[in-house]
C-alpha cells in the first residue's frame, strides 16, 4: 500500500493505525512531509518505508520490491493450490472439488485464490474487499453474500471456509 499523509478526509497515518491493526500489509509512506519527525513518526507507527516527493519512479519501484521481499509478500510462483479435496490451478483458471470442475463467477475465483495463498491465515474483511473490489465503501455484506455463495458452490468443501468473527476469513481443514 502506498500511503500520503496530507490526505483530505482522514489523516494518513490514522489510516496506517488502522492497517496495522488489521492486516500486515506492506505500508510504504509517500509524502511531501519530509522532516525527521515525520519520517520517525510515521515507521514508528509502523509503515515499512518512507519516501519523501518528489522522487523517482525508478526508486519507487526498487523500494516497492525490496519491502515486498522484506515482508514476505512477493509475488508467490505458485500455480496450484489444495486444501482438502479443494483444488485451484491459476495458470489455467479452473477450480475442481475432487474430480468435479467448479465454476465461479470472477469475484468468488479471487477471494478463494486469495484465501487458499495465505496458506491457512487469516484475511481480513477489509484487506479482502480492498482487494477484489478496489477501493470499497459499499455495504460490506456484499463479501458476506460471496462467501456464502462461494461455499454453496464448494459443496461440503465449502465448510474448509471459516469465518473467525470481527476478523475474517480463512480455509483450511
Amino acid at each position: 500500500m502506498l500511503l500520503d499523509i496530507m490526505l483530505p478526509e482522514e489523516d494518513g497515518l490514522s489510516i496506517l493505525k488502522k492497517v496495522r491493526a488489521e492486516s500486515d500489509t506492506p505500508v510504504i509512506m509517500l509524502t511531501a512531509k519530509g522532516s525527521e519527525f515525520d519520517k520517525v513518526t510515521g515507521l514508528d507507527l509502523g509503515a515499512d518505508d518512507y519516501i519523501t516527493k518528489p522522487f523517482g519512479m525508478t526508486e519507487l519501484s526498487s523500494r516497492v520490491r525490496a519491502v515486498l521481499r522484506r515482508s514476505g509478500k512477493a509475488i508467490d510462483k505458485s500455480t496450484e493450490y489444495n486444501v482438502g479435496n479443494v483444488h485451484l490451478d491459476s495458470e489455467k483458471h479452473t477450480v475442481r472439488v475432487g474430480d468435479e470442475p467448479v465454476s465461479l463467477s470472477f469475484k468468488e475465483y479471487s477471494i478463494l485464490l486469495m484465501l487458499l495463498q495465505a496458506n491457512g491465515k487469516v484475511v481480513g474483511r477489509e484487506e479482502l474487499l480492498n482487494h477484489i473490489w478496489g477501493e470499497y465503501y459499499g455495504e460490506s455484506r456484499t463479501l458476506d453474500v460471496h462467501i456464502r455463495t462461494l461455499r454453496q458452490k464448494l459443496g461440503e468443501a465449502g465448510s474448509l471456509i471459516q469465518t473467525v468473527k470481527k476478523v475474517g476469513y480463512r480455509i483450511g481443514e
